[in-house]
């Protein structure tokens, strides 16, 4: 895919929120440089589910796809040189840090704006780069339970999401505003500064229950009540039990869903009803869906119009014609010659899926070649060596 060719990115990203939006644009074409310490980034240190494939983690395997790695101590006065020429040539500067970190480096905004005035300077953070609450740790399950996605979220208890839904819609928002500022400077050549936060992520993840609560819906629980998936929703929009699983049933007009489940009892409940009684009412789906199979009562939906779906496991999932048939899943060999299945690039262009035209790099793979593109001598890179300051 070559939508972004020609348009380098610098990455001093850690951790998800970062790497992920690079990943996204790499995954365009652009020429993502992941700048790491000569240990690495703290991406290849920890796994997820504590997997590995061989010794790579496969926290870093999400993430790290179409980028080249460059090793790089910011500790010292010459590796800090180092990306001040980085800086120089490239088209993006994208990075992590708690605010202020690089700014004490002297590669903050307004030191890298000096160096390529034409630079986008995209920063994300956990709370933002001002306010109170600036300094503190940022994280995805911390902004679950800070910005009410947890309380809104299971049936005893908050719940926290499965997957770390803040730090992924964090990244598309993060590699969104890139996109947008690289876009204005082909109008007027100026570079900009971006800004994202984790917090803003969360709140924006929950556009939908926001508005309603803040527009009529203060003083309501914004606990889901009975079976029902959350507290702005009718039932019986929800998750239900059935004999061998779980399924979703989703909206669709009472008197219909009435006669699919064959309950005099429902025929009683108005769509209104959907919303004054909705325990009651996901408390019958939920006797009903009881004693069925999940097959049967999606045939049996599906087939008068209305929507329901199984909830799948995700070995389910890797066997499932769709996903197939779009490609999702993507093998993908690593330079040590294992073998990785990476959850492909979520959109098509022209009727193509962007894929991995470089797996996830060793650490420092790409030093000596990048920096002799960036006007590094052969010597000049032997001496940084020699000192510690590249690797």
């Amino acid at each position: 895919m070559d939508l972004l060719s020609g348009t380098t990115i610098l990455s001093l990203n850690h951790f998800l929120l970062g790497p992920l939006a690079a990943q996204v644009l790499g995954d365009l074409g652009a020429d993502v440089i992941a700048v790491e310490p000569p240990n690495g980034s703290f991406s290849r240190k920890w796994a997820g589910g504590d997997l590995w494939v061989g010794e790579t983690s496969v926290f870093f395997l999400c993430a790290h796809r179409n980028k080249r790695s460059v090793v790089v101590d910011l500790k010292t006065g010459e590796g800090r040189a180092v990306v001040r020429r980085l800086i120089a040539g490239a088209d993006v500067l994208m990075e992590n840090f708690r605010p202020g970190v690089l700014d004490r480096m002297g590669l903050g905004f307004e030191d890298a704006k000096t160096i390529n005035p034409s630079l986008i300077y995209a920063s994300g953070s956990g709370w933002g780069s001002s306010g109170p609450y600036a300094a503190k740790p940022g994280q995805d399950l911390l902004m679950q339970a800070f910005c009410g996605m947890a309380q809104t979220s299971g049936r005893e208890a908050p719940t926290a999401a499965g997957a770390s839904i803040v730090d992924h819609h964090g990244a598309m928002v993060f590699a969104t505003a890139v996109l947008a500022a690289l876009v204005a400077r082909t109008r007027d050549g100026k570079g900009r500064r971006v800004e994202i936060d984790l917090m803003s992520a969360a709140l924006d993840l929950q556009v939908e229950p926001l508005v309603a609560y803040f527009n009529g819906g203060q003083g309501r629980s914004i606990r889901p009540p009975g079976q029902v998936a959350g507290w702005s929703y009718p039932a019986p929009y929800g998750i239900y039990p059935a004999m061998d699983g779980h399924l979703a049933i989703s909206l669709g007009p009472m008197d219909k869903m009435a006669t699919v489940l064959k309950d005099p009892r429902l025929t009683e409940f108005t769509d209104e009803d959907c919303w004054n009684k909705r325990t009651e009412v996901s408390e019958l789906f939920r006797q009903y869906t009881a004693r069925r199979t999940v097959a049967d009562i999606v045939d049996a939906f599906e087939a008068a119009g209305l929507w329901a779906a199984p909830v799948n496991d995700f070995n389910t999932l890797g066997e499932d014609p769709q996903i197939e048939h779009l490609g999702v899943f993507e093998d993908v060999e690593l330079e040590d010659g294992m073998s990785v299945r990476l959850v492909r690039h979520p959109a098509s262009y022209d009727g193509v899926r962007p894929g991995t035209r470089l797996p996830p790099p060793k650490l420092g793979a790409d030093t000596d070649t990048v920096l002799g593109e960036f006007g590094f001598t052969g010597d000049e890179i032997a001496e940084l060596r020699g000192k510690g300051c590249v690797a």
